[in-house]
């Protein structure tokens, strides 16, 4: 299979100049160069800030070369990676962080040793935008249920939407009027976002199967791209979390997936995230802070 040159921006440790996760193929790998690759031989760079030490510079300076940047946490966390040549990645939380350099060519990959960098303080300034509070409540964490008087908001096939606020309410019936949609009023369990440290995650999630109280309970950390409008936050999950949600993954389309979903409203007390059917249906699934 050839293998594309992809570029992932993942904002768990912020690519700067996008707050986006956006993938773009740029080439084949087999039309490189043929190079001979060794660790001595690869030549990149990871430099600090010199005025700021949460900002982390990467650099590749092969162009016959298709990089890959992976960087984790010292719990050993991916927070995110990118493959382009020259990029910027701001850690909020102080700690130390691996970053881990792999050089692509044509005649296979080889992998540099990580290289450790000590960001010495938090960057207090990084979530000054009021959405992470709403979210998280900052290093107190917040924890969020699903609203089963009204569970689901139906806005139909429109991929064209952009948030709850522009383009208006769908239907938004009682649980009693869609009882078709296979939801049952119980406790479908809790998700709690933090900042204490990192993004943590921890989701309790019910069995979907009919009847069913079996729970779950997964930790992980989480990614939350803000973008101007709120036209496009999202959130994505990383260490096998998923969403909060009560349908089982027969109910969705194959290609959608809770791990990475849009935010259409975030309030202090509402936190609504999109969902498309098997049928490309779309819906929208209400959270509200837990009492």
């Amino acid at each position: 299979m050839t293998m594309k040159r992809i570029l992932y921006i993942l904002i768990a440790a912020v690519t700067i100049g996008s707050l986006l996760f956006s993938c773009e193929a740029i080439e084949d790998r087999e039309s490189l160069p043929a190079v001979t690759l060794t660790p001595e031989t690869l030549k990149f760079s990871i430099t600090q800030d010199a005025t700021n030490k949460n900002l982390v510079n990467f650099k590749s300076d092969d162009p016959t070369v298709i990089p890959f940047w992976k960087y984790v946490d010292a719990n050993g966390n991916e927070l995110g990676h990118s493959n382009q040549s020259v990029d910027k990645v701001t850690f909020p939380f102080a700690g130390k962080y691996s970053i881990f350099y792999t050089a692509f060519a044509r005649g296979g990959s080889v992998e540099a040793a990580p290289v450790t960098v000590d960001v010495p303080e938090n960057d207090e300034t990084f979530f000054k935008d009021p959405r992470w509070a709403k979210l998280t409540n900052g290093q107190a964490g917040k924890t969020w249920v699903l609203y089963m008087t009204a569970p689901l908001e139906f806005i139909g096939n429109t991929p064209g939407y952009i948030n709850r606020a522009v383009s208006g309410p769908g239907w938004w019936p009682n649980l009693t009027d869609i009882s078709w949609a296979g939801l049952e009023n119980k406790d479908w369990g809790e998700i709690t976002f933090d900042l204490n440290g990192g993004y943590n995650v921890s989701v309790t999630q019910t069995n979907p199967a009919l009847g069913s109280t079996a729970k779950t309970t997964k930790k992980g950390t989480f990614n939350y791209s803000l973008t101007d409008g709120e036209t496009n936050d999202r959130i994505s999950f990383n260490g096998g979390a998923e969403m909060l949600h009560p349908n089982e993954p027969s109910y969705f389309l194959p290609s959608f997936s809770f791990t990475n979903v849009k935010i259409v409203e975030l309030t202090d007390t509402s936190l609504c995230f999109i969902a498309i059917r098997a049928d490309n249906d779309y819906l929208i699934y209400h959270l509200v802070p837990k009492s």
